[in-house]
């Protein structure tokens, strides 16, 4: 067989980007094929609008304290034409990073069109058929529609096409209490609509309880409306409005419904059967190298079983290149998966929770907890809600859960704890700016060695450990 490429790649998000360009980067020829906006899901409906939305969200909560640390500010007043102009604004201001052009640009041949499997080694876009010894399939993943009578017959929300809103909804009713439905529940209530979140199991599920919690509170005093329930059925009413029925009989009315139950993987439509390709419940089947049953063809980021996040895709693309372009083999490691939710606070997540740690370590397992109501700078902003929490087993760190402002910003030295790069000792002696939220890190990691380097403190020396803690080496 008389190959076209040395390489081809389906779809331009996040995995398939990194995968297409790492590989044009050593000199390969690549075909990246893309039959919908180039950079993805995370630029044009998932992270990049999210962030966005939750970024004005916070300037119309701030200015709902109208009297605080001895400011005077006015109510906000939410112009939705203006929210929505930054949220696409952002979108626009990104979208050169992952564009055709700068690919092009990089050397990859890029064509824009449905791929689809002609042969183990064959795909057809339109009808140019393209061949090469290595096929990446990244081609991401679609919002879950969960079996509800009535459902097809109203305009439904999805994070797809919920950024085209032309209107801030009256009342936003979001099935789904995950990461995409807390941060919309928020986002949407601080900007004015009402809000009523529908979850039938425990709300941000994943996430450490404690942490949840925390993020739960703020969001009932911000009087967004939890249901604990199934959705069974919606109805139509009238200009647009609607109503829920759960399981348990309650019925909920609206004017918009966002479906924000999960993701499912895109992989119908590509001819993956035809060349036999195996699949899972939900995506293609991959071993720890990103191979399919078909070792030449690799898949990568949400289309196949595995962790659904933009950097975990990012992760992938660049194994797969190096993989490719070296012949070095490269397998994922989960063990320090970080992820973060960005409600207000932020739920931050690394490694194992503690659930999880008790269950594989047991009586082995220590949890170390600092609360920010501890932390110098918190109490100077003002802002003291969350905690960390630390999970040892002896003196290696296997998992960490914040919540707090600004989590997410505090999880980078627990890639290096718990991958064994770093240790408690060295994060505990090290010099940290002060005041830094940061510091409540360095707090944690004094803990784990605290009794072995001190024995044990009696109560009234407090004051001195925490001094200890913040500013002097072992």
């Amino acid at each position: 067989m008389r190959f076209t490429h040395d390489v081809i790649v389906i779809g331009a998000g996040a995995a398939g980007l990194t995968a297409a360009g790492g590989c044009a980067l050593f000199g390969l020829k690549v075909a990246l094929i893309e039959s919908h906006e180039m950079g993805g899901e995370c630029l044009n409906n998932g992270c990049v609008p999210s962030k966005a939305l939750i970024a004005a969200a916070k300037r119309a909560a701030v200015a709902k304290e109208q009297d605080r640390f001895g400011i005077q500010m006015t109510a906000a007043k939410v112009s939705w034409d203006g929210v929505h102009a930054h949220v696409h604004d952002a979108i626009a201001q990104i979208a050169p990073h992952g564009s055709q052009e700068r690919f092009e640009e990089m050397g990859c041949d890029v064509y824009r069109g449905h791929a689809s499997f002609v042969g183990k080694k064959k795909v057809q876009v339109d009808d140019v058929v393209l061949k090469a010894p290595r096929i990446v399939i990244a081609t991401g993943s679609q919002p879950a529609i969960p079996p509800i009578e009535g459902i097809e017959d109203i305009p439904y929300l999805t994070n797809e096409n919920i950024w085209d809103l032309d209107q801030l909804p009256q009342h936003l009713v979001i099935i789904g209490g995950g990461v995409i439905g807390m941060e919309m529940a928020q986002s949407f209530r601080r900007l004015g609509s009402e809000v009523t979140v529908i979850e039938p199991g425990e709300l941000m599920g994943r996430d450490d309880p404690e942490s949840v919690a925390v993020v739960v509170d703020q969001m009932k005093s911000e009087e967004v409306m939890f249901v604990t329930g199934k959705a069974t059925k919606v109805t139509p009413g009238a200009l647009g409005s609607f109503t829920v029925t759960l399981d348990d009989g309650q019925e909920i009315a609206g004017t918009h419904l966002l479906v924000a139950v999960g993701r499912q993987a895109r992989i119908e439509g590509f001819g993956l059967g035809k060349i036999g390709v195996h699949t899972g419940r939900n995506g293609i089947l991959v071993d720890a190298r990103r191979r399919s049953n078909r070792k030449h063809i690799y898949a990568i980021g949400d289309c196949r079983e595995g962790p659904r996040l933009t950097h975990v895709a990012g992760y992938e693309g660049s194994n797969v290149a190096l993989e490719i372009t070296l012949g070095l083999p490269t397998r994922v490691d989960w063990s320090a998966l970080p992820w973060c939710t960005y409600t207000d606070p932020e739920v931050a997540q690394i490694g194992m929770t503690e659930a999880q740690a008790r269950e594989e370590f047991g009586d082995r397992l220590t949890v170390i907890r600092e609360g920010f109501d501890h932390n110098e700078r918190a109490i100077a902003e003002g802002d003291t809600r969350g905690h960390i929490k630390v999970m040892t087993a002896g003196k290696k760190v296997v998992g960490a859960s914040i919540v707090g402002k600004n989590a997410g910003e505090l999880l980078l030295p627990y890639t290096q704890l718990i991958t064994g790069k770093a240790s408690t000792f060295a994060l505990g002696s090290a010099v940290i700016a002060y005041p830094t939220r940061s510091e409540i890190t360095k707090a944690a990691a004094f803990s784990a060695w605290e009794g072995t380097v001190f024995g044990k403190v009696p109560t009234g020396y407090a004051k001195t450990r925490a001094w200890f803690r913040r500013m002097r080496p072992f």
